[in-house]
């Protein structure tokens, strides 16, 4: 499926934008469910119950996203309409609720990726799941990868997954994120990280210094202060690449889609991979921004992404 980007949405950033903000999301109807985590803290997911012999689809979604994001809103309407059942799994602290560890989530986190889905799994064959299918945007999209990679042939209880818009280079993505316009994208983000961390430490008086955290006017700045250190990593280059998801794009067993817009403000297409694991689809269209992927006339529609998504998974071997 080729991506028919609108003529009049032109641009990485307006196919970024416009589809957020101004497309309508879709009526979803999600049943909560609150897990409690290996380090005794917890995290929410939002369910849809679909039919019994029909797929279960997992959505991780991206930095600050939730179940309310448009794009998580755009694929459960999806495979509701088709009777699959599915589950958007909330980060810790991105459901409503601040959580109750130290810890907070970020792009690299493998390990928290792995408990959930050994859950998940079960979970959903209990259910009467035909397939389990895994799919991450953005932030999720990099941590799934990491997960598929790390765990190779133990990753294969998922039968396929789906990458979408993952920032696979985060030293690239980052330095773009750091200039010019994309720091609309920075500000935005800091803007609900920065209140977050303010409860966290009343949570925990001096887990990190206050004032340089405040200070941070880049996710550089911030995941030096914050995501590194509380995730054990010695700092924000230390962090962005041994969790970038490009070093174990040759080590994935499962049958996955990577798919990227060559015009993401995210992720400068210099920094998109040519090579791959057998079992990956490198799918790098001209156009669709940082999970953007609107359609149709003026006023457009969100429906091209899970459509692309769901024929991938349906046809995987």
């Amino acid at each position: 499926m080729t991506y028919p980007a609108p003529s009049w949405l032109p641009g990485g950033h307006l196919q970024t934008i416009y589809p957020a903000k101004f497309i309508a999301k879709p009526a979803v109807v999600y049943r909560r469910e609150r897990w409690d985590t290996p380090d005794n803290d917890f995290i929410d997911l939002d369910f849809i119950d679909g039919k019994t012999g029909q797929p279960f689809l997992i959505m991780f979604h991206g930095l600050e996203g939730s179940s309310n994001s448009h794009y998580a809103r755009a694929l459960m309407a999806h495979i509701a309409r088709l009777g699959w059942s599915g589950a958007v799994v909330h980060f810790r602290g991105c459901s409503g609720e601040l959580n109750r560890a130290p810890r907070f989530y970020h792009s690299g986190d493998a390990k928290e990726i792995d408990w959930i889905l050994r859950r998940l799994a079960p979970y959903a064959r209990e259910r009467g799941a035909s397939k389990f299918y895994a799919s991450g945007v953005s932030l999720g999209g990099n941590a799934l990868l990491r997960w598929l990679g790390e765990s190779q042939h133990q990753a294969e209880i998922v039968d396929a997954a789906c990458a979408i818009s993952a920032p696979l280079d985060l030293a690239g993505g980052g330095a773009a994120l750091s200039r010019g316009f994309n720091m609309l994208y920075t500000r935005i983000f800091l803007e609900t990280l920065k209140p977050k961390c303010l409860e966290k430490l009343k949570q925990f008086p001096g887990l990190f210094d206050r004032d340089t955290m405040m200070n941070a006017r880049d996710l550089y700045a911030f995941d030096n202060v914050v995501t590194a250190p509380l995730h054990g990593y010695l700092s924000t280059d230390d962090y962005w690449h041994r969790a970038s998801a490009k070093y174990v794009l040759n080590d994935i067993t499962v049958p996955t889609l990577v798919l990227n817009a060559q015009n993401d403000p995210f992720l400068p297409k210099e920094y998109l991979p040519q090579t791959a694991s057998a079992k990956i689809k490198l799918e790098q269209p001209a156009h669709g921004g940082h999970v953007g992927f609107t359609v149709g006339p003026f006023a457009g529609k969100l429906n091209w992404l899970p459509q692309r998504m769901i024929s991938f998974l349906e046809s995987a071997q």
